[in-house]
């Protein structure tokens, strides 16, 4: 086994020499391929490449565009990545999310028809699941998708939908029986340019819009867009926040509050100052170093949730690690515009940097990260009742 990872080593090296572009080493893409962005130049040219070689899903079955390797093998293709400085420029929710779902209930067909447009980064996908009457009671959704024969129509709403005013697609839980609260709910895919989709940003705290509220007014779905069983959605869209959950903590959630990568040290060289070689705050000295021990300690569990993952599946005990998660990235934001100062409290204006407004923005964004992907109440709820099986609290 070993041998064969050597071997497998030397042609992840060679083929990243080969295909990479230097120009790129070490720099983060400007965006998400399959969540908005649309690449030029040396990052459309290795947004290609890596879709058709099918790494942007190493372990993605290769029959469908996926890279078809083991977990050992994606192990060793992350640290080649990193060896060479190269970012997967690609992802999104159909990455993160749907993707996986669909290789767990989609038909061959449906398989062939969605995950290879998700593996190259050509489609932006959205999720509708959350309703002005239906968040933590997702159940209580009443958008309905009425069966018309070979299609369905759907009407009603959807809200704090990320990246619609982008997607190219939603998938999504819709009612199809108003008898039955549970059993009465489907899994649904449908083109966001059909005629009747109308999508309107909500504005944040951040002064950011990534959320969107989504009307559908008698929106023509053919029924083939039907995942799995008619009525069976529940389970389906349940097993999908596991993945959901597991995306955003899994890789310490990316840089989902939109600040920029200067990190906490640099931060308070500039802001601190120093004395010699050490910052000259100790306390603040302490707590970076605190932050930094939690959040590589963090990385580490969240890559072994991972391995499990790629194995098993998602398990519920994932919503410890997006709870931990939460927290983790909350003090960190706090802490950075703590460092700052001042120089923290700026909104807008030539008084301030890129840099520290978007720091600033991304402290307010932060708020929403023990809400997103399932409140830390609902997570807290899941792990007493299906990891711990506790009853009655």
């Amino acid at each position: 086994m070993t041998q064969e990872l050597d071997a497998f080593r030397d042609d992840a090296r060679q083929w990243l020499a080969d295909n990479f572009p230097p120009a790129l080493a070490n720099k983060r893409p400007p965006g998400i391929a399959g969540f908005g962005a649309k690449f030029t130049g040396d990052w459309k040219v290795w947004q290609e490449k890596l879709g058709e070689k099918g790494w942007s899903t190493p372990t993605w079955p290769a029959e469908y565009g996926g890279g078809g390797l083991t977990p050992d093998e994606a192990d060793v293709l992350r640290e080649e990545m990193n060896r060479a400085g190269a970012f997967n420029p690609i992802g999104g929710f159909g990455t993160m999310m749907w993707g996986p779902t669909v290789l767990d209930f989609g038909t061959d067909e449906q398989k062939h028809r969605y995950l290879p447009d998700i593996i190259h980064g050509r489609v932006h996908w959205c999720q509708g699941y959350s309703e002005p009457g239906a968040g933590s009671d997702l159940a209580s959704l009443s958008s309905f998708a009425e069966d018309k024969g070979d299609h369905f129509v759907i009407n009603g709403s959807k809200i704090w939908t990320s990246g619609a005013k982008e997607a190219d697609w939603m998938y999504g839980i819709f009612r199809t029986d108003r008898s039955n609260k549970y059993e009465g709910i489907s899994f649904i895919t449908l083109d966001m340019k059909s005629p009747g989709v109308e999508v309107k940003p909500i504005k944040l705290i951040s002064g950011q819009s990534p959320f969107n509220e989504v009307f559908f007014t008698d929106v023509v779905v053919p029924k083939e867009n039907l995942i799995g069983e008619m009525n069976k959605g529940w389970a389906i869209g349940k097993h999908l926040l596991l993945h959901e959950r597991s995306g955003i903590a899994g890789d310490g959630g990316g840089n989902v509050n939109g600040g920029s990568s200067w990190g906490l040290e640099a931060a308070a060289r500039d802001h601190i100052g120093m004395d010699g070689d050490v910052l000259a705050d100790g306390g603040m000295r302490e707590r970076i170093a605190d932050n930094r021990m939690t959040s590589h300690a963090f990385g580490l569990t969240a890559r072994r949730f991972s391995t499990e993952a790629a194995v098993h599946g998602p398990t519920p005990a994932i919503g410890i690690l997006k709870i931990a998660w939460a927290k983790m990235n909350q003090d960190r934001e706090e802490l950075m515009v703590e460092i700052l100062g001042n120089r923290g409290i700026g909104w807008e204006g030539e008084g301030f940097s890129d840099r520290e407004l978007a720091h600033t923005r991304a402290m307010l964004r932060s708020k929403a990260n023990s809400i997103e992907g399932g409140s830390n109440e609902v997570n807290l709820n899941l792990v007493a009742k299906r990891v711990l099986g506790l009853q009655g609290y």
